[in-house]
């Protein structure tokens, strides 16, 4: 089992530290102490140019980065927010993502199917769930199956405040440690599921 998250930070290299990052990490570990081999992408540190399509050309990185979906069986988005939104990175991802589905399993379904997804996203303003919504819509339409509760976030009390490693931020928050074990443990189950029990092909190719 393979899980990997793409980190939506607009931090630019990853020796800065990443709040939405550390939020991931805590569901990478109960995955990893469940024997799931897990990654951690940060995309700001790759050139991934604007566009729906799966090669862009001029030194698009994307195509390195889909391979690595295409072997994961959960992925995970982590974004932080900015007014209300998930990150212009979020949205890129969720665009080339979209722009890789056209290729397909053995059996002739979308590439990402029988994969699981979820959201991590952090930040001290609203617009946790209108991002999440976003992205969890996004991922079921191209082909992930959506379990319950997969959307793990902190975003403190209304206005500038604490970030989730900060002192008085997330870390120790009830609801947010709880949203990250929902979100381990049900995409983990399901995935599990999609091992054994894989989606039928009939009714469900691109032909």
């Amino acid at each position: 089992m393979k899980a990997l998250l793409l980190n939506c930070s607009l931090k630019k290299t990853s020796e800065e530290t990443s709040h939405t990052e550390a939020l991931g990490r805590e569901v990478l570990d109960i995955l990893e102490n469940e024997g799931v081999h897990t990654e951690t992408v940060r995309l700001a540190d790759y050139h991934i140019p604007n566009g729906v399509a799966k090669d862009l050309g001029d030194g698009d990185e994307w195509p390195e980065i889909f391979e690595k979906v295409k072997e994961a069986d959960i992925l995970l988005i982590g974004t932080p927010l900015w007014l209300g939104e998930k990150s212009s990175i979020a949205s890129v991802a969720m665009e080339r993502l979209y722009g890789s589905s056209s290729e397909t399993n053995e059996k002739g379904q979308a590439v990402y199917y029988n994969k699981v997804g979820g959201v991590v996203i952090t930040g001290n303003e609203d617009g946790a769930k209108h991002a999440a919504a976003s992205m969890i819509y996004g991922l079921s339409h191209i082909g992930f199956v959506i379990p319950p509760n997969v959307d793990a976030y902190w975003v403190g009390e209304a206005g500038p405040g604490a970030s989730y490693l900060d002192e008085g931020g997330g870390q120790e928050n009830e609801f947010t440690k709880g949203h990250v074990k929902m979100l381990a443990y049900n995409t983990l189950h399901l995935a599990r599921i999609f091992k054994k029990n894989p989606i039928p092909a009939v009714g469900n190719t691109t032909e």
